[in-house]
């Protein structure tokens, strides 16, 4: 029968849509939810996604500030520029785009970012939060992976979720979202024994491992949903994710890619500044 595709493109689009409402209401109140991104050296993928992001913010009412750095800009520069956003009353949330030149120690700028202004949810103050169970900024992805499978109607609570990769980006935080609402939660990685044994028990699996069709059939049981959060290349240079497309003969739900978590991430970005600005000006909302 194939599985049922989750669109993140359609899911995304009524969220902005919502988002877009609740700014233009901000607005009427004098507020302006604002975004800076701060991007270092001439790393082209960086390059595409920041104008994503600032296109994004257009889209929905809110400002956006760049901040460009050159690829030698020293670690104390950059420092300086985050200090000047954290102190900036027209900036809500302060994302420096990652990877990093090798010369600057990205624990040290993930940490000088305000907590208040953390809209990425990287800072360990908002990490440590999450993992209580506080309110939080939470990672963009894995946010945005738990709103695809709430808007699908997918249960959680109960279920036994597979995360195959580790990373502080995504399997990390993903599996603490999913244990949140109560899942039974197993990760697994480059050094996991009998991979397929572990993967073959999940309810719902999630592939963030960053190697092109990996997941295959084999690795699921029948009617699992999966999530695929791998944006790569195959050998043909066609954008691919971590699931082959085999596995939708198996599934019951499955994600695209492209258009299934990518546009989700950037997305709750925008609900992560909005949120900012609302508790910024004491203001009450869904955000």
């Amino acid at each position: 029968m194939g599985a049922k595709v989750i669109s993140g493109k359609e899911i995304a689009k009524k969220k902005r849509q919502e988002i877009a409402e609740e700014v233009r209401v901000l607005k009427e109140e004098n507020i302006i939810p604002g975004l800076a991104v701060v991007l270092v050296g001439n790393n082209h993928a960086s390059k595409t996604y920041v104008n994503n992001k600032q296109k994004a913010c257009a889209d929905v009412g809110m400002e956006s500030v760049l901040i460009t750095l050159p690829e030698d800009a020293s670690q104390k520069e950059l420092l300086q520029k985050i200090e000047e956003l954290n102190n900036r009353e027209d900036v809500h949330g302060i994302l420096v785009q990652l990877p990093l030149p090798d010369h600057i120690d990205e624990k040290s700028v993930i940490e000088a970012i305000s907590p208040e202004k953390d809209v990425d949810g990287f800072h360990p103050l908002n990490i440590g939060r999450m993992m209580t169970g506080q309110d939080s900024f939470l990672p963009c992805t894995p946010y945005g992976v738990m709103v695809m499978l709430e808007e699908t109607g997918i249960e959680i609570s109960g279920k036994h979720v597979v995360i195959v990769g580790r990373s502080n980006i995504v399997g990390k935080p993903a599996g603490q979202l999913f244990l949140n609402k109560n899942a039974t939660v197993t990760y697994c990685h480059s050094r996991t024994k009998d991979l397929k044994y572990h993967t073959t028990q999940a309810d719902i699996l999630v592939a963030a491992i960053g190697k092109p069709n990996f997941i295959r059939s084999s690795h699921i049981k029948e009617g699992a949903a999966v999530i695929d959060v791998g944006i790569n290349r195959d050998e043909h240079e066609k954008l691919c994710g971590d699931v082959h497309p085999e596995v939708a003969e198996k599934a019951a739900y499955l994600t695209p890619v492209p258009g299934g978590v990518g546009p989700m991430t950037i997305t709750m970005l925008l609900f992560n500044t909005l949120k900012a600005a609302r508790q910024r000006n004491l203001v009450p909302g869904k955000a």
